[in-house]
């Protein structure tokens, strides 16, 4: 019982964790949207952030409900020991009570000594003193006990309390924020139908930003390639002078599948095993915009593809390794546009949408060492990273691999 009790402790307390983090990420949407609201000329990016917020209120509320009803459940296990701890606390009293009219009624000094005094032997007489003594020490035990079940039942009767108004204090929370959440859409849904007015020309624009996505990824699997070729080359010099006896192999270079060496498979294998627990590539943001195919906010009929995460994050933020690793491209997308891909055994992490670069081709970078600024969109204001990560030559979701803060 004591460990599913402290089970339960340890679940509220990362459920509470989560919840500070996912409200931490609707002030920062909500700083956003203020900013995006006053320099925004589009109505479009303002629903895509809102759709983000809302999408943030539903986890929270999602949150709030387990921790109610992980209350609820620690709540039902406190209040079966209460009742137990009264059953035992009954009988106890009632024995107890037994005790004492028993003894009152054989109290008197002279009645333990003719108790004493009428034994037929002295072992008898011995053996009567043994019991008188171990009756009061019976008597002294069971009153210390019924003190101690009596403080139990109060702790669990307080801590009980304390629950019952957690309790109501969470349903309070999320009754507030479904509020907020429905206005949230209600606000939403009347900028979507003044934007649906104009869907054909917001539709030529979604396409001529994902054509643009589609040339950078591109660009970026042509690097890859390239980079496991000269990956494959160098490791085959080096077994080479490593081995000049050997006949040298004239199959083609691999360029989809790096050819590990020892040394780079310690890398991948490292990198691997930290898959959830790496850290972001800003120091403060969150996810505005996931991985894979997704129906666009505004229209449902037309589908957007991401190859990585976008975060969104303060302006001015660094861009940071999420691993040890090495330098492969310092890639330039357009003049403001600017990208960095480290390679990490067989295994590739590439930031986008950077204003300026640290760091060169070559160079060996470690955990969290700053290689660039974030740049911020002059005309959305937002601040946004594009943050890749594949394995070869294929892509990975990395919310997967990200630490959940």
């Amino acid at each position: 019982m004591t460990s599913l009790l402290w089970s339960q402790d340890s679940q509220q307390e990362k459920l509470e964790q989560r919840k500070a983090q996912i409200q931490k990420e609707i002030r920062e949407n909500e700083k956003l949207l203020q900013s995006v609201k006053q320099k925004e000329k589009s109505a479009v990016n303002i629903v895509v952030i809102q759709s983000t917020k809302i999408k943030l209120k539903e986890n929270l509320i999602n949150t709030t409900e387990k921790q109610t009803k992980l209350l609820s459940n620690d709540m039902y296990i406190n209040q079966v020991q209460i009742n137990k701890l009264k059953k035992e606390l009954a009988e106890l009293k009632e024995d107890y009570s037994k005790m004492i009219v028993k003894s009152y009624k054989s109290r008197s000094e002279q009645s333990r000594a003719m108790f004493l005094l009428s034994s037929e032997s002295f072992l008898q007489a011995y053996k009567r003193a043994q019991y008188m003594k171990q009756y009061t020490g019976y008597r002294k035990m069971q009153g210390e006990e019924i003190k101690t079940k009596s403080n139990k039942l109060t702790d669990f009767n307080a801590k009980l309390d304390v629950q019952k108004t957690a309790k109501q204090k969470l349903i309070a929370e999320n009754q507030k924020e479904r509020i907020s959440l429905e206005k949230e859409k209600q606000e939403q849904q009347k900028l979507v139908n003044v934007l649906k007015k104009d869907k054909t020309k917001i539709s030529r624009e979604i396409g001529k930003k994902q054509q643009e996505y589609r040339t950078i990824d591109r660009q970026i699997n042509k690097l890859i390639r390239e980079a496991i070729a000269a990956a494959n080359r160098k490791a085959a010099l080096e077994k080479a002078k490593a081995n000049p006896s050997a006949p040298v192999s004239k199959a083609a270079v691999s360029s989809s599948k790096i050819e590990l060496t020892p040394e780079a498979k310690i890398i991948a294998d490292n990198f691997r095993s930290n898959k959830g627990r790496l850290p972001y590539p800003v120091e403060k943001g969150y996810v505005s915009l996931g991985y894979g195919n997704q129906t666009h906010p505004l229209f449902n009929t037309i589908t957007v593809h991401n190859s990585g995460v976008e975060i969104t994050t303060d302006k001015g933020a660094t861009a940071r390794a999420v691993f040890g690793g090495e330098v492969t491209s310092v890639i330039i997308l357009s003049p403001v546009n600017k990208a960095v891909m480290i390679q990490h055994g067989d295994y590739f992490t590439v930031y986008q949408n950077l204003s300026s670069v640290s760091v060169s081709k070559g160079d060996k970078v470690g955990i969290k060492q700053s290689i660039g600024t974030v740049r911020t969109n002059g005309e959305t204001g937002k601040t946004i990273i594009k943050f890749l990560i594949l394995q070869n030559t294929s892509y990975n979701d990395p919310e997967g691999w990200l630490s959940r803060r």
